[in-house]
């Protein structure tokens, strides 16, 4: 196994409500989980090979609970990656380098039946993790937009965060709502659902405690 490790940020938006049921070892609300995700990766490295700056994204679909399995998915990773850095961010992301069950990548991945071929594209991505703003932007692929929960009455931000000390993906995310249409081989849209903003921090044997 090669050792790796990143820290970034990131932006997810499934077709949950507010909360996400998955966070609290529920079942999806909708009866099926569709989910966008996008990573930026400030400082990171796989074996020799350096990712620091680099950005990835992912659609997901599953039919049912992601444990279930049978999802499909497709991964895109920055254009600007060289041969080795594009292998590396795909051994990270299929969970080829990584502890059973360790991190997200290893439970995605094992829990998904088809599997489309990697799109090394520009990947557009702007994340204001305190602020709850973001958006991902992937050409013919994703267009997601994030923003902050907002109080019914005033309109003004509201903030609450979901803390899991032992979380396989974060420790402590805040949560904003955020809407996703996608195209290509997996479509699907959302609408104001669950949007997850949080600081990564990640190696081969799970999330980092620092």
């Amino acid at each position: 196994m090669t050792s790796w490790e990143i820290k970034g940020r990131e932006l997810v938006n499934c077709s949950c409500d507010y909360g996400c049921n998955c966070q609290f070892t529920g079942l999806p609300d909708k009866g099926h989980c569709h989910a966008v995700a996008g990573i930026q990766i400030d400082e990171g490295y796989h074996g020799n090979t350096r990712l620091d700056g680099l950005k990835v994204a992912a659609i997901f679909k599953w039919p049912a609970a992601i444990h279930e399995g049978n999802g499909e998915a497709i991964a895109f990773v920055d254009e600007s990656a060289d041969a080795d850095q594009r292998n590396a961010l795909l051994r990270i992301m299929t969970g080829a380098d990584t502890d059973p069950f360790a991190t997200m990548f290893a439970v995605y991945a094992s829990t998904v039946t088809t599997m489309h071929a990697p799109v090394f594209t520009r990947i557009g991505l702007d994340l204001d993790i305190e602020g709850r703003t973001g958006r991902i932007c992937v050409d013919d692929y994703i267009d997601t937009v994030g923003e902050p929960l907002r109080d019914k009455v005033s309109g003004e931000p509201t903030r609450a965060q979901i803390v899991l000390p032992d979380g396989f993906e974060f420790l402590m995310a805040d949560i904003g709502s955020a809407s996703t249409t996608t195209m290509g081989p997996v479509r699907f849209e959302t609408k104001d659902t669950y949007g997850q903003f949080a600081h990564l921090h990640l190696n081969q044997h799970g999330t980092i405690k620092s």
